[in-house]
């Protein structure tokens, strides 16, 4: 099977903006917008303390994100793509106004990187690898969250 320069200019496309759709859930505190762009049986590794699998474990993550950080945006520094999948290194930014895990609000101005690894396949992000910098974030706070 030929696949055309057009067609596979236009698959990489459809994945970038997959993607992107991601991140703008959390820039625009608008957790429905996962639902157009991750697969049903989305891999989100590693999972969050107490997070469920699939998009519907990420929206109480988009709404734990946005009421830590009111103002919260994610800044795309780079993106390396090849067909079916992107890698993603990007920036949380905001001011802490809200309880995060277990850390009461600092009003601090923070940010903290991230690094991303995504499969796509039919225009649907299938596994997303990530890690973020949480130590440098609660370092900027000035407090680590509470041990049980």
């Amino acid at each position: 099977m030929h696949t055309s320069t057009t067609d596979m200019s236009r698959q990489l496309q459809t994945e970038l903006a997959a993607v992107m759709t991601l991140y703008r859930a959390f820039s625009e505190q608008n957790p429905d917008l996962v639902d157009s762009v991750l697969a049903p049986d989305w891999d989100d590794i590693p999972l969050a303390p107490g997070q469920e699998a699939g998009p519907a474990g990420i929206k109480p993550i988009i709404r734990m994100v946005a009421a830590a950080f009111p103002d919260v945006h994610i800044t795309i520094h780079d993106t390396i793509q090849q067909p079916g999948k992107v890698a993603v290194r990007a920036e949380i930014s905001g001011t802490h106004e809200g309880a995060l895990f277990g850390i009461a609000p600092t009003g601090k101005k923070v940010s903290f990187r991230l690094h991303e690894f995504h499969t796509v396949a039919n225009g649907l992000v299938t596994t997303t690898w990530h890690m973020e910098d949480w130590f440098g974030l609660f370092l900027q706070l000035g407090q680590f969250p509470p041990q049980s």
